[in-house]
């Protein structure tokens, strides 16, 4: 099946949910794979490691794509990257804040990653320390945390899926009540090939798929 056919079957898939925003998350494909899918539709699209969303932008900056940078950003490549990227998913701690508060020209539209499942190999935040974290970032002006990230465990248990991305809706709702001008948390980034349709079904706004855009 051609990208431009798996495009259109993720998008038919999402006939119920017409305000999901798809992030194609591209780190196995080479920069004209990321073109064609451009040319198929999905115009916002997510690296996890520096070196290779630097060769992409650089490649593709011919083309209008927003970007979004998922992986763990390093205080010392923050510099690289942070003026090229729209989105950040990872945004876990008050160092990587004050970094890109050093370097960002204007605010950055960042999700603060959050370890739902307590998984120790994980990267995020503990569920009880994201109210605490958001407040401490007051006095970050180039930082917008526009909502909440999470990688759910991987497992085939809807339960257990359904459970962890109620939480996230959860702790969504918590953070907006704050009622915060810094942090609107109107978005939530989860959900993947794997478990998009329960994220979103759980309130989902933004989902993180690879692996069915290229199958």
């Amino acid at each position: 099946m051609s990208i431009k056919e798996q495009v259109q079957k993720l998008k038919e898939s999402l006939k119920d949910y017409p305000y999901a925003r798809i992030v194609a998350a591209t780190k196995y494909v080479g920069p004209e794979v990321n073109r064609e899918l451009f040319v198929a539709g999905i115009h916002e699209m997510g690296e996890n490691r520096v070196d290779s969303f630097l060769e992409k932008y650089e490649a593709l900056k011919d083309l209008p794509i927003i970007w979004h940078f998922f992986g763990v950003l390093q205080s010392r490549k923050v510099r690289s990257v942070i003026d090229k990227i729209d989105y950040l998913h990872s945004l876990e701690s008050i160092s990587l804040a004050s970094e890109i508060n050093k370097r960002r020209k204007v605010p950055l539209k960042c999700f603060v990653q959050v370890n739902i499942s307590g998984e120790p190999n994980k990267s995020g935040l503990d569920e009880t320390k994201v109210i605490s974290f958001i407040k401490s970032l007051a006095k970050y002006d180039k930082i917008e945390i526009v909502g909440l990230m999470t990688i759910a465990k991987l497992t085939f248990d809807d339960e257990v899926l359904n459970g962890y991305f109620r939480r996230m809706k959860e702790l969504q709702t918590e953070v907006q009540a704050l009622n915060l001008p810094y942090a609107p948390c109107n978005e939530l980034s989860m959900g993947m090939s794997n478990d998009y349709l329960i994220a979103l079904k759980n309130g989902a706004t933004v989902i993180r798929i690879g692996r069915i855009l290229f199958s």
